[in-house]
């Protein structure tokens, strides 16, 4: 391991007199050159950035004045070489340092502007695997590392906020201080750790490895939230370079700020409603659906989805999967509503929505791809769970009937929305569903049966605030999310009025679940497939 050199103490005011400067993204160039030179500061420069610096009437120099080596090889030499990295890498105030500076004629380098090769955006436009290889930046990071670790002297930026630090710090006092080289430094490590990872993740998709010896996630703060799942915890939320639709790359129109139980509870929320082709209403609360419905129009699937449960719908998330209108945005406003996100929204909606000032309105642009690929990762202590997303999609072809009695295509279709739903559902999950839409959910119960009893309860509130004489679960559907280990909660769903079943199967007592389905005169399917969601 080196051992660090005894260097004097790093200074803590800074006078800048160099800056290299070389950007993809010239938004604010020619301002802060301009603010640079008028600063006294002497400005180098690379390629299109230098050109465009010059053509705005400013003094800049070609890094290959500095080093007296040409661009070479399409550009992917111009910045590795000594009398650069010398003079972002040199301790300015050790004798040894300042002595190599002097003998080779290298330029102290104090401020670097550098944003790196677009390789997320070009990969996320779908660009091949030569365009990707090509717009992997190898002198950037470099540039950038060696500025950061020698952060006593240099002040380096990756992005345009950190350049106007800088230029405040400049316009104030002469200098920068080392309060905000520490800062710049740290945010610049972070960056380039995630532009390595973007390129790590794609380069092992590339090579069909989902599961690499070394796994990295990189992430762009998108808020610092006033805290976590509860008042005495922090917490913040970020972008990863996934590119699918949601809550963190949806725009939000208007209301307080996304708390951290909003975002995870908006991502439950979206991510159901997605699965639906026909007008669709999801409410969630607590990351479980609470009402879920499909209907002619936006207005009766929310009607239709809030009925199941309006106990709990009040202070949920609402989700839709169509363009939000006047007459179903005037609904939702009846009661207390937390969060509601739709794919597009009516002008006159948001009009609508301006007296509640604290509701969140998201807008997604489209819906995430249930059937897309992709992975979902979990802390642990120690460590993290990564795994493939959960596509599963069960359609009638799919079904094995094993009872005696044959669903009817009414039943199949009541299973399949009532099996769709239980994906999307906290295990242990039942869901008894009927005509589109949920009749009562049971969720993360220590057992079935008891989530069967749950579900059931439900049922029967809704159908009392209804004024109906009979449990909504009367003629449902009731679908397991896994198999049933014993017939005890099939017997409590067919006591809630369930007259089919859909569950995955597999159990060592499935024999005994299938005898009891007859006796019962259910008629029961097996998927082959388990949707646990833990």
């Amino acid at each position: 391991m080196p051992v660090a050199p005894d260097f004097p103490p790093a200074p803590d005011l800074v006078a800048p007199k160099r800056a290299l400067i070389s950007l993809s993204d010239k938004t604010g160039l020619i301002e802060t050159a301009t603010a640079l030179s008028q600063a006294g500061v002497e400005l180098i420069s690379t390629g299109g950035t230098r050109a465009a610096i010059h053509a705005a009437g400013l003094a800049v120099k070609d890094v290959s004045e500095i080093t007296s080596f040409p661009e070479m090889m399409d550009g992917r030499v111009k910045t590795l070489h000594p009398k650069v990295h010398g003079g972002l890498l040199a301790y300015r105030d050790a004798p040894d340092h300042a002595r190599a500076l002097d003998e080779h004629d290298i330029l102290p380098i104090d401020i670097v502007w550098i944003d790196l090769y677009p390789f997320e955006a070009t990969v996320a436009s779908g660009g091949g695997f030569e365009a990707a290889i090509e717009n992997i930046d190898i002198g950037g990071p470099a540039m950038i590392r060696s500025s950061a670790k020698n952060h006593p002297y240099v002040s380096i930026c990756v992005d345009k906020a950190g350049m106007d630090q800088v230029l405040a710090a400049i316009a104030e006092r002469g200098c920068t201080d080392l309060a905000l080289r520490k800062s710049l430094a740290a945010k610049a490590f972070a960056r380039t750790a995630a532009y390595d990872s973007a390129v790590s993740s794609w380069f092992a998709g590339q090579l069909g490895d989902d599961y690499a010896e070394r796994k990295t996630v990189g992430g762009a703060r998108l808020q610092t939230m006033r805290y976590g799942e509860n008042p005495h915890q922090s917490a913040a939320f970020y972008k990863t370079g996934e590119d699918r639709p949601g809550v963190a790359t949806a725009k939000q129109l208007q209301g307080k700020e996304l708390s951290y139980n909003n975002v995870a509870d908006t991502d439950a929320a979206i991510e159901l409603v997605a699965e639906f082709d026909a007008p669709a209403c999801v409410i969630v609360k607590h990351a479980n659906p609470c009402g879920v419905a499909v209907g002619d129009d936006l207005t009766a699937a929310y009607r239709r989805a809030l009925e199941c449960d309006p106990i709990s719908a009040f202070g949920g998330i609402v989700a839709l999967n169509r363009r939000l209108d006047r007459a179903t945005a005037e609904k939702i406003v009846e009661i207390f509503t937390e969060v509601v996100v739709a794919p597009e929204v009516d002008e006159d909606v948001i009009e609508v929505f301006a007296a509640k000032k604290n509701l969140r309105l998201l807008v997604t642009g489209s819906l995430p791809d249930p059937l897309a690929g992709g992975q979902v990762f979990r802390s642990v202590a120690g460590g993290m769970l990564v795994q493939s997303r959960d596509t599963a999609r069960i359609t009638a072809a799919d079904l094995k009937v094993v009872t005696q009695r044959r669903p009817t295509p009414t039943e199949i279709q009541d299973m399949l929305f009532a099996f769709t739903v239980a994906k999307h559902v906290k295990s242990n999950a039942i869901v008894y569903a009927k005509d589109g839409r949920t009749a009562g959910i049971g969720a993360g119960q220590m057992n079935r049966r008891d989530s069967a009893r749950i579900a059931a309860l439900r049922a029967r509130e809704a159908a009392e605030g209804l004024s109906l004489a009979e449990s909504l679960a009367t003629g449902s559907a009731c679908a397991s999310e896994a198999f049933f280990p014993f017939p005890d909660g099939l017997l409590e769903a067919a006591a809630a009025g369930a007259t089919a079943v859909i569950q995955p199967g597999g159990s060592m007592n499935d024999k005994a679940v299938i005898e009891a389905a007859d006796q019962a005169g259910l008629a029961m399917v097996f998927t082959g497939v388990r949707v646990f969601r833990h």
